[in-house]
């Protein structure tokens, strides 16, 4: 079980208030994770390859390539106000 003076202190970097009844059920919970991580660290890890993803993951991405957008028209078709070939929104600012 963790030290409660170790689970006030990071409470407070977490900017969590605790109860009367946390700080107990904390320190059992975080000390249960502590204890889990100890014992991940005894796995024999030797010839095991540092990986960013559980799985294979590759670039799904197309090339980028330039290719036409959109004429002012299609793209302000369906605006609720245009000004010439742009957007027009209510003044937000004054």
């Amino acid at each position: 079980m963790l030290d409660p003076k170790a689970v006030d202190h990071i409470a407070m970097l977490a900017r969590l208030e605790l109860g009367p009844g946390d700080r107990e059920l904390f320190a059992r919970q975080l000390g249960a994770i502590l204890d889990y991580v100890a014992t991940l660290k005894e796995l024999p890890t030797d010839g095991v390859a540092p990986l960013a993803h559980a799985v294979d993951a590759t670039n799904v991405f197309r090339p980028d390539e330039p290719r036409p957008g959109l004429s002012p028209d299609d793209a302000l078709g369906q605006a609720p106000g245009r000004q010439g070939d742009f957007f027009s929104v209510p003044r937000v600012i004054e």
